[in-house]
């Protein structure tokens, strides 16, 4: 599994961009799916069907990354971006960023005070370009780069970019290779989560599921001075009671405790102030859906060098399998 996730974590594919990160979890798919497509707006789709007596139940991890886009070269040859999905210019100075064609660019400040109040306007990308007309050969208006870095295995820990949401994308791919179950269930690998939860929304309404469940990264608060938060690496997927974005439905929050329980698999609660997850959006489509989140605890939210545990991803596949394996009423 370590393999994939590295696969995964260093492919590209910021959000509205997914066609290179989704043609390799497709590949990976339908290898044991029942069915495998692609809705009109790029979430990949991918069924292991049930029985009659089953429940539908759909899964969501995101596909899509942060990353930066291009909305300026000016004469000189350095450009002007704006963040997708990234909220924190201060993750971004002296990281190189990597677009399409494997240009690779070095975000900086444009004067040392500026750092005092760090704001877009006031950092640029550089290319290497000398001019404008030499950097419009190497990219142009709207192209997006997203963190370039090599996933790093150090004892049970992983760092590296795009951890969120790629390693429940591997979670999911883990557990659909063994699952068996009489449930259908609809893993959904979603597009442009970081810009505002919009991919699972029109796949839960063409799926119209009778639960979902969303698996994505959590923050935690086991780093020195951190915001106090019951969420530690190495203890285990949370069960989600709430986000800025739903308050989990009582029904699939106990049925996960309840299972976590019943198969000795360790498990932490989560309350996340700011935040959310595709659940947030799943939960009101259509006459609503009952749906919990699983997370997986994670360092260093959005940026290059996000941080995870293998034991976390471990009982996260299992507390997955048990879940979906579950009769559910």
């Amino acid at each position: 599994m370590r393999e994939l996730i590295k696969r995964l974590s260093e492919a590209y594919g910021p959000s509205g961009r997914e066609e290179q990160i989704s043609s390799l979890i497709e590949t990976e798919a339908r290898k044991t799916a029942d069915e495998v497509f692609k809705d009109s707006l790029g979430n990949l789709i991918v069924i292991k069907k049930g029985k009659s007596e089953g429940k539908r139940i759909m899964v969501a991890a995101h596909m899509d990354e942060i990353g930066l886009i291009i909305t300026h070269i000016d004469d000189n040859g350095f450009l002007r971006f704006s963040g997708v999905g990234i909220k924190l210019p201060y993750a971004l100075l002296g990281k190189r960023f990597t677009f399409p064609g494997g240009i690779c660019a070095t975000v900086a400040v444009e004067k040392p005070e500026d750092l005092k109040k760090l704001q877009y306007k006031k950092m640029y990308l550089d290319i290497g370009a000398k001019n404008k007309e030499e950097a419009e050969q190497m990219v142009r208006i709207g192209d997006m780069g997203v963190f370039e870095g090599t996933l790093i295995e150090t004892r049970d820990r992983l760092s590296g970019k795009a951890l969120d949401d790629r390693v429940g994308c591997a979670v999911l791919l883990e557990v659909l290779a063994e699952l068996q179950t009489d449930n259908e269930i609809c893993f959904v690998f979603t597009v442009q989560e970081e810009l505002g939860l919009r991919g699972a929304r029109t796949a839960a309404f063409r799926l119209n599921p009778d639960y979902a469940l969303a698996v994505d990264v959590t923050s935690v608060g086991d780093t020195p001075e951190a915001n106090t938060m019951a969420v530690s690496l190495g203890k285990g997927p949370t069960v989600k009671i709430k986000d800025a974005s739903i308050i989990c439905h009582p029904k699939v929050k106990e049925k996960m405790i309840t299972v976590a329980e019943k198969n000795n698999i360790p498990y932490q609660l989560e309350v996340l102030v700011r935040g959310g997850t595709d659940a947030g959006s799943i939960y009101l489509t259509r006459e609503g859906i009952p749906a919990g989140v699983m997370s997986i605890p994670c360092r260093y939210i959005h940026t290059a060098a996000e941080m995870v545990d293998l034991n976390d991803i471990a009982n996260s596949v299992k507390f997955l399998r048990a879940l979906l394996e579950e009769k559910w009423e």
